[in-house]
């Protein structure tokens, strides 16, 4: 393939990208950020209940 046809590619289809708005950034930026904090306090959570079971085998 020639770099001419190559860029041509690009070009084209960088015009039918669809890029979100603020809007939808910041919610979408939002969810992952909550969905982050879940898991961290989810596994801090299970993370101190295997910590205590082990403290009562030994």
């Amino acid at each position: 393939m020639h770099k001419e046809n190559f860029f041509q590619g690009v070009i084209s289809e960088m015009k039918k990208t669809t890029w979100p708005t603020g809007k939808e950034v910041v919610r979408d930026t939002t969810i992952v950020v909550l969905t982050v904090l879940f898991f961290i306090l989810f596994f801090y959570v299970i993370d101190l209940g295997i910590t205590e079971l082990i403290k009562l085998i030994n």
